[in-house]
């Protein structure tokens, strides 16, 4: 059972959260219905729109909970860096993981922000949806979302003014691919003082060599899959990845778990080859150098049942940096997508019924705030049965 001293300690660590956030708002109405508005989507809600987020508040319209997302003056940028903040405060760890990845939003017409039908790993198939690119935070003490950026298509939206200007996207925006929108976060966690040790990521970002350099200037350790045709060198020829699994002897391979699944343990076997790789894709260029005593990796997985299921990861980390450590940097990529159900099931990340561009920023913003409540209230507060459900939290 529950009891009403944590029910009370979880109600303080709303109330200080309120606080940290209220410098973000010109005036305190706007402020408290935020505060409103996140208890609301920690609550036992069916719905987390905004009729239902007002009548949760005990408001008989949705206009303030409207208004907050669409009139009212304050900046999502600046609750977000309370995010970063807070997680870092009280979630942070130096061993701590960086995952990058997108997640869909399905949505019926055309004139919310960013829609399209384009693909989307929600569904697994092409679909009217928007995309918002995320940057995870995984540590031993929690996973939770710190960052955010809405993807905006090039052809359909960013060269199309009336569409630009009836979803209020800003002038300044205009087409940045998937990974760019990545390293913008990066950038922003670095700034932030966020203390971690990997970055990851799939084969979107990880075969983008704007992101990898990017990373590489900065020193910083990645491991980010890579596609099977993805081409590096071995020996001073180039080849594709999936080409050099039968030169890999028997025993280089080493069964190691990445991590617990929903499944259990997630044991493959791992083995390593020292790479060199380009970052231009232009005929001559010359291979890339890693950072100062760092060195490029092809790290390849394979199925325990089924040798010929491979996955293929690039590397960049420190000269002799061990094997188990980049295969728990590879693990926790998939800690995102628990971040994704999270929010989505417990915080209403994906029920919310906007169309413009800065109300789609302060909805998600408020989501990643609740979820972040909800990680930082697991690890310091925990239930006799290890779980804090979202009725067990306001």
């Amino acid at each position: 059972m529950v009891t009403s001293d944590q029910v009370e300690l979880w109600g303080a660590e709303l109330a200080g959260l309120g606080t940290r956030i209220a410098g973000c708002f010109e005036r305190s109405e706007p402020r408290a219905t935020a505060v409103a508005y996140v208890r609301g989507l920690l609550a036992d809600v069916p719905r987390k729109n905004g009729w239902q987020l007002a009548e949760q508040a005990g408001a008989a319209t949705p206009w303030s909970t409207q208004r907050l997302l669409g009139a009212a003056r304050w900046d999502a940028d600046e609750v977000r860096d309370v995010v970063v903040s807070y997680v870092v405060e009280r979630l942070g760890e130096h061993e701590a993981v960086l995952v990058l990845d997108e997640t869909g939003f399905l949505k019926k017409g055309s004139r919310s922000a960013g829609v399209q039908r384009q693909y989307t790993g929600t569904a697994g198939r092409i679909e009217n949806c928007q995309v918002g690119v995320f940057l995870g935070y995984a540590s031993s003490r929690g996973r939770v979302l710190i960052d955010r950026e809405l993807y905006l298509p090039d052809e359909s939206w960013v060269r199309d003014a009336g569409r630009r200007k009836d979803a209020a996207v800003p002038e300044e925006v205009g087409f940045a691919s998937k990974p760019e929108l990545g390293r913008r976060m990066l950038a922003r966690a670095l700034a932030a003082g966020a203390p971690f040790a990997w970055v990851v990521a799939d084969a979107v970002y990880g075969q983008h060599p704007g992101l990898r350099e990017w990373c590489e200037a900065k020193s910083l350790r990645y491991a980010m899959a890579v596609p099977s045709h993805f081409k590096v060198t071995v020996g001073g020829r180039s080849a594709q990845v999936r080409t050099l699994l039968p030169r890999i002897p028997q025993e280089a391979w080493e069964r190691r778990s990445c991590g617990q699944g929903s499944k259990g343990m997630r044991r493959y076997e791992w083995a390593t080859v020292e790479v060199g790789v380009r970052h231009s894709a232009r005929r001559g260029a010359a291979l890339a150098a890693p950072a100062a005593g760092f060195e490029h990796l092809l790290l390849v997985r394979r199925s325990i049942a089924d040798p010929a299921e491979t996955a293929f990861f690039l590397v960049h980390a420190p000269g002799r940096t061990v094997l188990a450590e980049v295969v728990a940097a590879v693990g926790a990529r998939w800690s995102v997508e628990e971040c994704f159900e999270t929010a989505k099931n417990e915080c209403g990340l994906d029920q919310y019924e906007v169309r413009k561009w800065p109300a789609w920023y302060r909805h998600i913003t408020l989501a990643m705030l609740a979820a972040a409540l909800l990680a930082v209230i697991r690890a310091d507060h925990p239930s006799p049965k290890g779980a804090v459900t979202r009725d067990e939290s306001v």
